[in-house]
């Protein structure tokens, strides 16, 4: 195990800068993942880990070693890749082995190394079949298990349940989250997928147009993002931003009133604010409930029933949409009217450089 440690890093394709000046630490046995919408920068931010990229400027240090400006063989790391790229001639234990066989590891060495991976990753009554027989999970296994004997410092892994269909991708995920629990090795993990980054972190980086939106633990992403970005993103539905025609100060905390003159009590400091500007009001839909006595009025457009609950699409007086939270089992219907609750305390403001205030 070694942590990485990006200092400053910077890359640039011309004039054209795709990293800017990122910093990071993660540490020893930690499970990252890199999140963000295709294009934002997260692969390259990875594969100029793995050394697959130079990089301008700044520093890669993996454990007590700086690495940049080693080619990625001496890195110690080892990269599991979106497509699987096994060799259909050969058997899964042959795949495992032949990275090992180049560099001339002893062929005792090479057989504990491949039956310790087969067993980490339950692949051994599958040892001597070839790519073709085997599923699409089985052939990430073997990929990975190509590159457990390594014995790297660090997995690095981009993409690789993008192959997937949704229920393999479902098992898939909870096998990597087993193999971290089991190994407690160093691993940096590549996804557009935010149920795999919330259900595989120890820490999630948020990217956007290549650069880091915020860098905290899922639940601190997700309670208090940095950004509308973040908050739009991670989330499904998404959070709801509702227009501010107003804020005022209650007790130290923010009173906001919303596009149709509804009042919401939140517990965001009015201290934190930007004075003058505008601010959206940002809720996720489980916050807002179907209550009898709710102050915010609406109609119901949509309705999902979705099993475990219900969610409403709910027009409000100024023509503005909020998702809103019921039972499971409710006699809710497109059309009726409805009143809405709304947890203050769980709601955000957003200024017009989108930056978020939550409640402290």
């Amino acid at each position: 195990m070694a942590d990485i440690r990006l200092v400053d890093v910077s890359k640039a394709y011309g004039n054209v800068r795709v990293i800017d000046n990122v910093t990071m630490t993660i540490g020893s046995g930690e499970f990252w993942v890199f999140l963000g919408p295709s294009g934002c920068g997260k692969s390259t931010l990875l594969r100029m880990i793995a050394g697959l990229e130079d990089i301008n400027d700044g520093e890669i240090h993996i454990g007590d070693r700086r690495v940049d400006q080693l080619p990625p063989a001496e890195r110690g790391v080892a990269m599991v890749f979106q497509n699987y790229a096994l060799y259909p001639h050969m058997t899964v234990r042959q795949n495992m082995a032949f990275g090992l066989q180049n560099i001339r590891t002893p062929k005792d060495e090479i057989e504990r190394r491949v039956d310790s991976a087969a067993k980490i990753l339950e692949l051994g009554h599958l040892i001597d079949r070839r790519p073709s027989q085997l599923s699409g999970g089985q052939r990430q296994r073997v990929a990975i298990g190509r590159a457990i004997v390594r014995d790297p410092k660090a997995f690095l892994f981009d993409e690789p349940l993008s192959n997937l269909d949704a229920g393999l991708r479902v098992r898939t995920r909870i096998e990597f989250a087993q193999l971290h629990q089991r190994m407690k090795t160093t691993m940096v993990f590549v996804t557009h997928d935010q149920t795999e980054a919330m259900t595989l972190a120890d820490k999630i980086v948020v990217m956007n147009n290549r650069k880091i939106e915020q860098i905290g633990s899922p639940m601190e992403i997700y309670t208090r993002p940095a950004s509308r970005f973040v908050a739009a993103f991670v989330g499904s539905p998404s959070m709801n931003f509702l227009p501010v025609k107003a804020v005022a100060d209650k007790a130290g905390k923010a009173l906001v009133t919303l596009g149709d003159g509804s009042v919401v009590e939140t517990a965001i400091p009015t201290a934190n604010l930007p004075k003058g500007g505008t601010f959206t009001f940002g809720i996720r839909p489980e916050f807002v409930r179907i209550e009898a006595n709710g102050a915010i009025k609406g109609k119901a457009d949509v309705v999902e029933r979705l099993g475990d609950r219900t969610l409403a699409y709910v027009r409000l007086g100024d023509g503005s949409t909020v998702i809103a939270s019921d039972t499971g089992i409710s006699s809710l219907d497109t059309g009726h009217e409805i009143a809405l609750g709304v947890d203050g305390a769980s709601a955000h403001l957003f200024d017009d450089n989108n930056v978020a205030y939550s409640a402290a």
